[in-house]
């Protein structure tokens, strides 16, 4: 299977008729429809996208072959991905959040201090969620330029420098 990058999630019906609440997490949220179709993660299904209109917190939209209130009900927390050479390139700043996940992070110094586990934006910024290294907690460290410096995807690694007293 091709490789996918999760682009929305179903956020459940939109009133009667079978629309759905459509959240897009692309960098220009309408150009989610640009990418259809849009399929599920496992790939068993898959959706054309009309957005309706814009609505708080994303758009409603309808997926075809979703026509009741109950069938868009059904589908949410699903979350839709498109294959990665459907979506646009990125300047050398940017990345996909799928990308950073597994990342190895290592201090300026060269020591590991652990894995990216999961990337989070709840408005201000990024948060990487590192796994610590020999550890089963795990720390929110935010992803600006200051603080990671250096990302590199082709050596599977990003060397970050975080705030003192975050990994004690």
């Amino acid at each position: 299977m091709e490789e996918t990058i999760c682009v929305g999630a179903v956020a459940g019906a939109f009133g009667v008729h079978g629309e759905v609440r459509l959240k897009s997490f692309t960098s220009d949220p309408g150009a989610i429809a640009d990418y259809a179709p849009l399929s599920t993660e496992d790939g068993a299904r898959q959706f054309e996208v009309e957005i309706s209109r814009e609505i708080k917190n994303g758009f409603a939209a309808r997926l075809s072959g979703v026509e009741t209130k109950e069938e868009a009900d059904a589908l949410r927390g699903v979350r839709l991905y498109a294959p990665r050479n459907r979506l646009p390139g990125l300047p050398d700043d940017e990345f996909y959040h799928a990308d950073l996940i597994g990342l190895s992070v290592l201090d300026t110094g060269g020591k590991t201090l652990g894995e990216v586990k999961a990337v989070f934006n709840h408005g201000a910024t990024d948060l990487l969620e590192l796994r610590i290294a020999g550890q089963s907690r795990t720390v929110l460290l935010p992803f600006t330029r200051d603080i990671v410096p250096t990302v590199d995807l082709e050596a599977g690694r990003l060397v970050a420098d975080p705030p003192e007293g975050l990994l004690d």
